[in-house]
């Protein structure tokens, strides 16, 4: 997908946006949200443990934090540091944040502070009241803040928004689409497998689609993803139900309806299997 193709699809929320200082107290653990987090960093420092590795947060450097990505934070002297919490609007099958591989930090500029401050300025009810994750990233007060966000005035929102693409666009200068596979064939299939995620997807379809036999798909798909196309398939399905039990109020059938699978029972074994827990569980966590 063409990054200029894209922008088009690209419709990004502020939930939080605020200035935090912290001495020693920025240590939270097991963090997992739905939504993008950015950081200017203007004192101190502190670190932020990822699955690829831990990065030392320092002054005047961006850094940025996919959504769904598990991270934990460290902090053990005096650290200030501006947040932006974002959150995809996804109107499409696709998701442009998730589609790039961006990189976690890049030197900020004069002009990145100006934008930063200047969001805080004209959004001063979306800063938060606790740095605490879990006083903020829960069901109830996500969808607060997508509501808050739609309901401020059109000059802001449109001010606000273009803010955020020209942050974003820093980092889209060194992002490259995620290359999920090398083989042209299985990424027609990721590509089938993205756009109908919400429909019953099975081995057949995909390995007629990628002109190949059932058994050679197959083979050449865990080859080349290091998953089955079933496992895949249902990882995908459920960071898509992990998204819809935290920005939406629907019930559990309705959500492994709307995820293709007629055995609401089935899907929370599937769940449960994958995320650790059951979706109830999950959302219990949330509230």
């Amino acid at each position: 997908m063409d990054k200029l193709q894209s922008i088009d699809k690209l419709h990004l929320l502020i939930l939080n946006v605020g200035l935090a200082i912290h001495n020693a107290d920025w240590n939270w653990k097991n963090i997992n949200s739905p939504f993008t987090r950015l950081y200017y960093v203007t004192e101190g420092t502190a670190q932020i443990i990822l699955p690829i590795g831990t990065y030392e947060l320092s002054p005047n450097h961006l850094y940025l934090i996919p959504s769904f990505m598990p991270h934990s934070y460290s902090c053990t002297s005096h650290f200030s540091h501006y947040y932006l919490h974002i959150y995809e609007d996804q109107q499409f099958e696709t998701s442009i944040l998730e589609d790039w591989d961006f990189p976690i930090e890049i030197p900020a500029s004069k002009l990145d502070m100006e934008l930063i401050k200047r969001l805080c300025d004209i959004n001063p009810n979306m800063k938060l009241r606790q740095s605490d994750p879990t006083t903020y990233d829960n069901n109830p007060t996500l969808i607060q803040n997508i509501i808050k966000n739609k309901q401020r005035g059109f000059s802001i929102k449109v001010e606000s928004r273009g803010i955020i693409y020209q942050l974003i666009s820093r980092f889209l200068q060194n992002a490259k689409p995620k290359i999920k596979a090398e083989d042209g064939r299985i990424q027609k299939a990721l590509l089938y497998i993205q756009k109908n995620i919400y429909e019953p997807i099975n081995i057949e379809q995909l390995s007629e689609i990628s002109c190949l036999s059932k058994d050679h798909f197959i083979r050449l798909f865990k080859k080349e993803m290091g998953s089955t196309p079933i496992q895949y398939i249902t990882q995908k399905k459920m960071e898509k139900a992990q998204l819809i039990l935290v920005t939406q109020d629907i019930s559990i059938k309705n959500i492994a309806y709307m995820l293709g699978y007629d055995d609401h029972s089935y899907f929370i074994r599937i769940f449960k299997k994958t995320i650790g827990e059951t979706p109830q569980e999950y959302k219990k966590h949330l509230i």
